[in-house]
Parts: C-alpha cells; structure tokens; sequence
C-alpha cells in the first residue's frame, strides 16, 4: 500500500513542479509591472511590489505608441487566422474528396515546406512584397503569415474533413447542392471545433512573430506588439516596468479567444482521439 501512494505522489509531484515551471515566470511579469522603477532595478529583487502602481501602464499606454502597436498586431492576427484557416479547409477539402495523380506527393510537398526555417524565407517576401507595393502594409504581412500558417492548416484541416463521411456529401448533392455548397453548408459546421484549433494556432504564430515583422515593416505605423516591446531594450537601459506592462497587455488577447473558445478547441483536439 505504500509504495502504492508513493507511485501515486510522483505524478502530482512533477505535475506540480511544471505548473510552477510555467506559472512563476507569469507573476513575476506581473509583480514586475507594478513596481516603480527604482524597484525594479534594486539588488536583491522582491518578488512582490512593495508599494503598487499602475505607472508603468500609464506610461506604456499614453506616452509610448502601443495602442497603435496592439491595433496592429488584432488585424494582422486576425486576418492571418481567418485567411489561414478558411484556405486550409478548401484545400483541406480537396485533398480529401478528390483523387488525382501526384496527390500524395503533393501532400508530403506541402508538409515538408513548414520545416524551411522562416529567417530563410523572409528576405525572398521582402523583395516580392517591394515589388507587387505590398510592403509595410496589412495585406502584405497577412499573406507572408498565411504562407507560413497555411501548410499546417491544410494538413490539419484534411484529417478533421476525412473523418466526416462521405455520404453527407452525397446527400447534400441530391437535395440540390453544390459541390461548394456542400462544403459550406455541410463540412464547415461538421468540422468547426478543428477549425477553432487550427485559427488558433495561425492567431498566436502571428501574434507572437518578431523577425518577419522587423523585416517587412518600416516606421511605427505598421509596427506590432512585439517590435513595439524590443525597442523598450535599449543599449544602455532596459525599462523593465513598461517592459512588463506591455508584455502583460500583449497576453490578453490570446489568453481571452482561449477562454471564449476552449472547449471548442479541446474538442478539436481531441477528436478522432475516440471512436464510438
């Protein structure tokens, strides 16, 4: 019996050491932002603020352009996740409904193009981008995104719609639809909790992106979160504050479409995980 609750203890014990692994980092982020400054840089850190402000997130918020920069990032995240997925799903769809020669190849083509690292595809979108006056604009960065969601999604989306019978296609074509229609109206619902998945996945690369939007993007018009929060690191001075107000801001929205959307996404998830 013993060593019965012994076994039993280890898991919670290593599961409390990885939340603990991921939570600490999180408070201090936040305990961080509502120092002073002067705290901040004092020698031995506290952990906990001991007089709290919300200076800091006055500061970042009214002094410094990150509204604008949180603007920025909203649209190109989400035009990434909504382009991303709804292509996916149509080539999805195909891949899974149709049977052509080289399909299979194709397929594993599509694959292997998420392992070419970005930092070897950027400098090729920044002159095609130049060229076609899409650069520095919000068209240009979400269709330099979607190419790098959009492998993922595809492949991800093809194996939710594989495992919606066909016969629903079928039925839907002799009520009268097309085949189009019968996507939209019959697949799309079908498959929607891979959907939430997949948007979710192609929101956060985009949201959480620094080197493609450093490249493709000039000035503070166009700038995101991310590049907005690099140059608070200064070569002589780091305003941690501000730094950790602004990192705190930026885990909003994709900590909010996670609670709206987390049941959605478990179920996606996990579906075909169980066969009834």
């Amino acid at each position: 019996m013993k060593r019965r609750s012994g076994y039993r203890i280890v898991p919670y014990f290593i599961l409390i050491i990885v939340c603990l692994y991921n939570i600490v980092p999180f408070v201090w982020m936040f305990s961080t932002s509502l120092k002073t400054e002067k705290e901040a840089y004092k020698i031995p850190p506290t952990f906990l603020p001991k007089e709290p402000t919300l200076e800091s997130y006055d500061q970042i918020i009214v002094w410094t352009s990150f509204p604008r920069y949180f603007l920025n990032s909203t649209i190109i995240s989400l035009g990434t996740a909504l382009l991303s997925t709804f292509i996916g799903a149509l080539a999805g769809y195909g891949f899974s409904r149709f049977h052509f020669s080289g399909r299979a190849t194709l397929i594993g083509f599509i694959l292997a193009s998420q392992m070419l690292p970005g930092v070897l595809l950027v400098g090729p979108y920044f002159k095609m981008l130049v060229k076609i006056g899409l650069y520095n604009t919000y068209p240009g960065l979400i269709f330099a995104f979607t190419t790098i969601t959009l492998p993922f999604s595809t492949w991800m989306l093809k194996g939710f719609i594989d495992t919606v019978p066909e016969e629903l296609d079928q039925a839907a074509k002799v009520d009268g639809c097309s085949t189009l229609g019968a996507f939209l109206r019959i697949i799309l619902p079908v498959i929607a909790p891979g959907m939430v998945a997949t948007m979710i996945f192609a929101f956060l690369l985009a949201w959480g992106d620094l080197l493609w939007v450093l490249v493709l993007t000039s000035g503070d018009a166009m700038a995101t979160v991310t590049l907005g929060l690099s140059r608070l690191v200064t070569q002589f001075r780091i305003i941690w504050p501000q730094l950790m107000a602004g990192s705190v801001i930026a885990t909003l929205p994709p900590l909010v479409l996670y609670m709206l959307l987390q049941n959605s996404l478990v179920k996606g998830l996990t579906a075909g995980a169980v066969k009834e």
